[in-house]
């Protein structure tokens, strides 16, 4: 059984800074790629950041120049670095990972609040 448990959300005034952090445990061979994504009520999830095994990184126009994404292979975690943060990125936030663990299947945290207070 494959797990992915996000920590780190909470509350933070405008223009500070939060770390989220994912974890995947269970029995698997490899992690694909790992990410971020967020939903706002009443939309759909949306992507803020990814990358791959090999470090490439990709992310959303909101959030470049402000948010940092980074895994630790070794500890099988990804990370978040949230600076500037504003009220409109205020959402729960999901991390994601593609793992090989017997197929390659696609695994979801269960999300954790992140509020931007004004």
């Amino acid at each position: 059984q494959v797990q992915l448990v996000e920590s780190g959300g909470g509350l933070v005034q405008a223009g500070g800074t939060l770390r989220l952090s994912c974890v995947a445990s269970g029995t698997f061979s490899s992690i694909l790629a790992m990410g971020w994504y967020r939903q706002f009520p009443g939309k759909q999830r949306e992507l803020v950041a990814v990358i791959t095994s090999g470090g490439s990184t990709n992310y959303a126009d909101s959030v470049k120049g402000r948010f940092t994404i980074s895994r630790d292979n070794a500890k099988n975690t990804v990370y978040l670095e949230m600076n500037s943060l504003k009220p409109e990125d205020t959402a729960v936030y999901y991390c994601y990972a593609e793992i090989v663990a017997g197929y390659r299947g696609q695994y979801w945290g269960q999300g954790t609040q992140v509020t931007v207070s004004s």
